[in-house]
């Protein structure tokens, strides 16, 4: 199987308990790579008292990679007034985070097998290892990109 056949469905999945969910959350950054540790910073803020530890680190962790790639392969990153959206759901058992940018003409997410002496491209792979499920979706009006993920908390 190629390494692309492995991304999981596209559709975004119901939040369990969306509606007497704990805690639901929106916020903007620039479209730069200060941006991942204020995101992460931001995201710990909100779900530290939520969440164990190890559970928290996951999130934190694809956190990071998700938005890195957003500031790195598109356009919210490449072009000036680029901007990065996270929207964090905490439900009953769930966190659920998506990642907008402002999309790429020039590439899609996709998973790829890191080689062992790589300094990157491990971003999407360990999403894949780590959440319960996740995806990638293009807006309706092609101008940008959204990808998100679950992990059980």
């Amino acid at each position: 199987m190629r390494p692309e056949e492995r991304i999981r469905p596209h559709a975004v999945p119901e939040v369990p308990g969306a509606d007497t969910c704990h805690g639901a959350w929106r916020r903007e950054f620039p479209g730069e790579v200060s941006s991942v540790p204020a995101a992460r910073a931001w995201v710990h803020g909100l779900l530290a008292v939520r969440l164990a530890p190890p559970v928290l680190d996951d999130v934190l962790l694809l956190l990071s990679e998700v938005i890195t790639n957003a500031v790195t392969h598109s356009d919210s990153g490449r072009t000036a007034g680029g901007r990065v959206t996270v929207h964090l759901t905490h439900a009953p058992g769930t966190v659920h985070v998506e990642v907008t940018d402002d999309g790429s003409t020039t590439s899609t997410p996709a998973v790829h097998v890191p080689d062992a002496d790589s300094d990157g491209g491990r971003g999407l792979w360990l999403v894949d290892l780590l959440a319960t499920a996740w995806g990638s979706s293009r807006h309706d009006d092609e101008a940008g990109r959204s990808v998100w993920f679950q992990v059980p908390g």
